[in-house]
């Protein structure tokens, strides 16, 4: 459901922000200063509960959220040194999700803003991904290009001076994460799929194992990794259990290589393409060993500036959703108190580029 967006008649008065994070599997809360400085960043996982599934049950996610936004959210206000009344706003991943867990989030937020009389944002999971780039390094310069990678979305923007923000290209089927979690599957490792291959990976050779490499045309800033997966599957199937028990560290090794070395090459193809000397990598798979590696190699080698946030800024946290929430209310906006949770939201609100669904 589309809402209307409110403006408050008066400008926001910088203050702390809590963010709220439930769009998958994490429970997260997350205190921001009245200058945006972190003051805490509380994450409650979900492996456990959806490690014996092979991956995330929806149904199940959405009881534990209940479960815990509570005590996650009082937690990130202790930790912080704050109380309730101290907050000035708060923000809340409003989509794109699990429907489920979102609403267990959105509730909570406007049931929280309205007793304390503050004003609520909806804010974009990408747009807080996206966020994240700029928490531990504020002046990393634009423009720049950011390439949002996780298990649902690899995307490329060119982010100009002011902000805003251009699509240059996204995958044409299964994103980044998406790959790897189905690699994990077929190659029989536990959940969360990324982590176990990047884990299992540097016990192997990537060049033992080639995989094929998705560039599309020349020069394309899209990706495809639907291809890759299908590579692995019939890899597998050509060879005998043994076989595949010898060499499933080589095996991992390879299929990570042919993931990484693409995401690295179309990044480093668009910044050359836009003119920017600056790149962001943000997203769960930005914490990949491997990714990283290769990532900061190749900016030394082009002497551009990169930023890779720290690893506790790369999985679903809250501190990204405070700190794109925190933009929004600066900019003057605020939901209505009907703000829906949305799945699919995708939308580009055009004021700053925000990724963003205020109301």
């Amino acid at each position: 459901m589309m809402i209307s967006i409110d403006q408050p008649a008066s400008t926001w008065i910088p203050g702390p922000i809590l963010g709220i994070e439930t769009s998958c599997d994490e429970t997260a809360a997350s205190a921001l200063a009245a200058d945006g400085s972190v003051l805490s960043n509380v994450i409650a996982s979900q492996h456990d509960v959806h490690q014996r599934f092979g991956g995330v049950v929806p149904e199940l996610a959405s009881r534990a959220h209940v479960e815990s936004i509570e005590r996650v959210s009082a937690t990130a206000l202790q930790q912080a040194g704050l109380a309730w009344t101290d907050l000035a706003g708060i923000a809340v991943t409003q989509g794109p999700g699990l429907a489920g867990a979102l609403l267990v989030g959105v509730n909570y937020a406007k049931a929280l803003a309205y007793a304390l009389n503050i004003p609520v944002v909806g804010v974009s999971h990408l747009e807080g991904h996206i966020a994240s780039a700029w928490l531990k390094d504020p002046a990393f310069p634009l423009p720049c290009v950011v390439l949002v990678v996780s298990g649902g979305h690899t995307h490329l923007y060119y982010k100009d001076r002011s902000g805003h923000r251009r699509l240059l290209g996204a995958t044409r089927d299964d994103a980044a994460g998406e790959a790897f979690d189905k690699g994990a599957q077929l190659l029989g490792l536990e959940f969360p799929g990324g982590p176990a291959i990047d884990r299992l990976a540097r016990q192997g050779n990537p060049d033992t194992i080639a995989f094929p490499r998705s560039y599309l045309q020349n020069g394309s800033h899209e990706f495809s990794f639907s291809g890759l997966k299908t590579a692995l599957l019939y890899r597998l199937q050509a060879m005998d259990e043994q076989s595949r028990v010898a060499n499933v560290a080589d095996l991992a090794a390879g299929y990570q290589e042919a993931i990484v070395s693409v995401l690295v090459e179309k990044s480093f193809t668009a910044v050359r393409s836009s003119g920017a000397r600056a790149l962001a990598v943000v997203g769960g798979v930005s914490a990949n060993s491997r990714l990283r590696a290769l990532l900061q190699a190749r900016a030394t080698s082009e002497s551009l500036q990169l930023s890779l946030p720290p690893l506790s800024y790369c999985t679903d946290n809250a501190a990204m959703i405070a700190a794109a929430g925190r933009q929004a209310l600066c900019a003057g906006f605020r939901a209505s108190w009907d703000m829906d949770a949305n799945a699919s939201l995708s939308r580009l609100i055009g004021l700053f580029g925000l990724f963003c669904l205020f109301g």
